[in-house]
């Protein structure tokens, strides 16, 4: 599976068989483009601006935007219910945290997830072999709660989201979220190709440049 993170929440992960993109943002001027990619899923963690611009993403796809268990060119897809806030949803309303076997590999977007797992949500989700995680703050986890979450579901890849705000200023920088983990920072990098044989035996973060 290839993994390119297109900006803001938004990556494409492609398999043999199926192409997704996830929380398709949409392009505010030159200084932040949108590729209009073609996919065969779209999932929307929630329907706020930045991450539901279905209109943009060629090829007709399914739209999944919210929690249950789908099947699409025989890939399972299953959404968990969740919160954009620590007030159960009050003030921000839902997240849905969609996981994916894809060639194998399981991967895991947590949305704008923006509240501590349960140990209840733990156990149902599972531990994915590559976590995209929002680090930003302001709107989701920022990069203790984020560094939290990481300890609890355990993946071997960790992919941070969220990290740039529209204009391309920092939100919550990568390095404080390093610390918090506990992991180097490797420099940033196009893309990354993830199997079940190139698995790490430890955890890994990978910060990918947004792409195209």
């Amino acid at each position: 599976m290839d993994i390119v993170w297109l900006g803001h929440s938004t990556f494409r992960l492609k398999g043999k068989q199926i192409t997704i993109i996830t929380d398709p943002f949409e392009s505010t001027g030159p200084d932040d483009p949108w590729p209009r990619p073609t996919a065969q899923v779209v999932t929307i963690s929630h329907s706020h601006p930045g991450h539901n611009n279905v209109k943009d993403v060629e090829g007709n796809p399914k739209i999944i935007s919210g929690p249950g268990e789908y099947e699409v060119a025989g890939v399972f897809i299953v959404g968990f219910s969740t919160f954009h806030d620590t007030e159960e949803g009050k003030r921000l309303g839902r997240n849905t945290i969609f996981n994916a076997e894809i060639d194998g590999v399981r991967i895991c977007h947590l949305g704008d997830l923006g509240h501590p797992l349960s140990a209840q949500q733990v156990e149902a989700m599972g531990s994915p072999d590559v976590l995209l995680v929002p680090i930003g703050g302001t709107s989701n986890l920022g990069v203790v709660a984020a560094a939290h979450t990481v300890r609890q579901l355990e993946p071997h890849i960790v992919i941070p989201m969220h990290f740039l705000s529209t204009a391309g200023a920092p939100i919550e920088p990568l390095d404080k979220f390093a610390h918090e983990i506990g992991l180097k920072l490797e420099p940033s990098i196009p893309r990354i190709s993830v199997t079940r044989s190139n698995m790490p035996s430890d955890m890994r973060v990978v910060v990918l440049s947004p792409g195209k």
